[in-house]
């Protein structure tokens, strides 16, 4: 004869571990989240302050107009392949590999007619290429 009183344990739930997973997930979850803010934006390139451009000689400079037509050292380019553009500014180094293309872009140019601009660059075997862009002063002046 048993005359003791069994004694149940009430089955406990332990929530710490939860509320750390939610966390963890909440987390995840805020970082990876794409914002689409940014789509709302009006803006205008290119601005930004820099040096007054100088004309050295082992620079290159590479004009693109907003309808795709290409001047490279004043000279303009006939058609608008890579190959004409790639020949012109091969012709155009004076100082060989050494040489710096400046990407002289109008504000309106399409992207791909300056990413053909630095694919002609690396045809040619230039790599050293920059940017050419006004000041702020500059811009609000026109």
């Amino acid at each position: 004869m048993n005359f003791r009183r069994s004694s149940r344990d009430e089955p406990e739930i332990n929530l710490i571990p939860f509320i750390d997973v939610l966390l963890v997930v909440l987390i995840f979850l805020m970082l990876s989240t794409t914002y689409s803010k940014f789509t709302e934006l009006q803006i205008k390139l290119p601005v930004a302050d820099a040096d007054q451009q100088r004309d050295y000689p082992k620079e290159v400079i590479v004009a693109v107009s907003s309808d795709g037509r290409y001047m490279v050292s004043k000279v303009p380019v006939p058609g608008r392949s890579i190959e004409a553009l790639s020949a012109a500014i091969s012709a155009a180094a004076k100082a060989g590999k050494d040489s710096v293309i400046i990407i002289s872009a109008d504000a309106s140019a399409t992207h791909q007619s300056v990413i053909t601009v630095m694919e002609a660059a690396r045809r040619s075997g230039l790599s050293q290429i920059t940017f050419a862009t006004q000041s702020a002063a500059q811009a609000g002046a026109r």
